[in-house]
């Protein structure tokens, strides 16, 4: 890969890509320039061959998701075509079939548990943003201190998926966290409103979204709750507990920072009250 990184710096930098789809795009084609040269293979010379039963080992031996693959065959292509300048089949390479299943989400009551059990005052805070805002794992990893207005009680969300900006909304309960954390963590440090609100270890760099993923995972276990919970759970649960509130799902769409409606409208088969006041047709005409 070293002797494409300019090539392929020079056109996410052309392009404009938010830094997080160059990584994405980067760390997947190192994966699969990895894997070709365990296997003795030349990577200038790759065949349509290799690269299927390479998304074969993808589904059949790291069992990842259709979504995930086809994730990877993006890449792959971007590979192929750019970088090697060679012409795509996507005959040879199709995209699978995705299985739309609704996430998963918990009820308020069991969200509260969990926050209310969170030991490290910083993880609380990130976590409790994440459920009380709506913001994706990656975009609280990246917040600035400036980001937030309690003024305005809003956070600014910047350059987040698909290159945009956007502003959500700061909870109040959010808000006096924040403050305890800062005066814990911030406070007595020489910052600046530019600095990260999250610094990781390395204070130049903001605390990675792996530490934030593995936290709910512990807390998640030591709690003993639902496998399949994760820190991107408390999104989707912002987003079905606030239209079980009677927020405008259009209001939701712009907090999530959904380009189209119709990843909000999944929501709407969440709630708990979609369903409250329909009548089965059982027992609408009389009794048995």
């Amino acid at each position: 890969m070293l002797n494409y990184d300019k090539d392929i710096e020079m056109y996410f930098e052309l392009k404009g890509s938010p830094a997080s789809s160059k990584e994405s795009y980067v760390r997947r084609m190192k994966a699969f320039v990895h894997f070709m040269e365990a296997h003795q293979k030349d990577v200038e010379n790759v065949s349509f061959s290799d690269i299927q039963q390479y998304i074969l080992y993808l589904k059949n031996e790291r069992k990842i998701s259709a979504g995930t693959i086809n994730n990877y065959i993006s890449a792959i292509k971007f590979f192929y075509t750019y970088v090697l300048g060679k012409a795509w089949n996507p005959m040879k390479v199709p995209r699978m079939k995705r299985v739309h299943k609704l996430p998963l989400v918990i009820s308020k009551k069991d969200v509260r548990f969990l926050l209310n059990n969170i030991t490290n005052l910083k993880h609380k805070v990130i976590l409790t943003l994440i459920y009380s805002s709506g913001l994706r794992v990656g975009e609280v990893a990246k917040l600035k201190i400036h980001d937030i207005c309690s003024k305005t009680m809003t956070i600014r969300i910047e350059e987040a998926k698909h290159g945009t900006d956007r502003y959500t909304i700061l909870s109040q309960t959010a808000l006096e966290l924040l403050r305890e954390y800062f005066k814990a963590y911030l406070s007595s440090t020489d910052y600046k409103s530019t600095d990260w609100l999250f610094p990781g270890q390395n204070t130049e760099e903001h605390i990675h979204v792996k530490t934030i993923k593995n936290t709910m995972i512990k807390l998640r276990n030591r709690l003993q709750l639902d496998q399949r919970i994760s820190a991107h759970t408390l999104r989707h649960c912002f987003a079905t507990h606030a239209l079980e509130d009677g927020v405008d799902p259009a209001y939701i769409q712009q907090m999530l920072g959904h380009k189209n409606f119709k990843t909000t409208a999944t929501y709407l088969q969440m709630t708990s009250k979609s369903l409250m006041g329909t009548k089965s047709p059982l027992d609408t005409d009389g009794t048995l």
